[in-house]
């Protein structure tokens, strides 16, 4: 799942980062409310955090612009304004949720889960594809029941695959949704880590071809098998 977070508090913003990116969360990062219309314009963001203090364009007039232009996405505002006045002004502006600083972590995260199941009508932690079960509460993956130990790239890449099933991805697709702007991968990193996430699947048992590749367009998961 990919996070834009639109914050210009520099320590902030990293402390978030951090904290999304140890519960496996893509994240990118601006500063201000035009470079978030030009990021929510380029990318494809599950949810977006938002300070309603920013320059140049606030967190109401951006949250106003994007419900405007019809965009969807769960915007969850974080300020240090407290009155009923300023959580009823972002509200009504299109926010889905509104936390004041300071916060805790534990809280901010429950928020998000809360506000991405609402998302997906349904929970993402009983993904499964045949044999294979994604918990994303626990992030534990299990083929058969036996346990595959990935890395987080390689559990984001399982996920993105999973998610979209027989649905041909290209290896542009699958940057564009697991890596950052900031660490935008070369296409042979892709590569490596499918190879590597492969292997594993292998190792528990899973076919050779359970991600398929679809030769000059991107890959895929195998049929299931009924």
């Amino acid at each position: 799942m990919r996070i834009l977070i639109v914050e210009d508090d520099i320590q902030l913003a990293e402390m978030l980062t951090e904290a999304l990116t140890d519960h496996q969360y893509v994240v990118d990062v601006v500063e201000n409310g035009e470079l978030a219309w030009d990021a929510v314009r380029l990318g494809d963001y599950d949810l977006i955090l938002l300070d309603l203090t920013l320059p140049k364009l606030d967190g109401v007039r951006f949250c106003q612009r994007l419900r405007e232009h019809q965009y969807s996405l769960p915007v969850l505002m974080l300020t240090a304004r407290d009155t009923l006045a300023d959580k009823v002004t972002g509200l009504e502006a299109g926010a889905d949720d509104y936390l004041v600083k300071p916060f805790a972590i534990e809280e901010l995260m429950a928020r998000i889960r809360v506000l991405l199941r609402r998302l997906n009508s349904t929970t993402k932690a009983d993904l499964c594809w045949g044999n294979l079960h994604l918990n994303s509460s626990t992030y534990e993956v299990t083929y058969e029941q036996q346990l595959l130990h990935l890395t987080p790239k390689e559990y984001a890449l399982l996920e993105l695959l999973v998610s979209h099933g027989r649905r041909v991805l290209s290896r542009a697709q699958i940057i564009e949704h697991i890596w950052t702007l900031e660490t935008h991968p070369s296409e042979e990193t892709v590569k490596s880590h499918l190879k590597s996430l492969r292997h594993k699947l292998r190792v528990v048992g899973a076919p050779d071809d359970f991600i398929e590749t679809v030769y000059g367009l991107g890959y895929r998961l195998k049929t299931i098998d009924h």
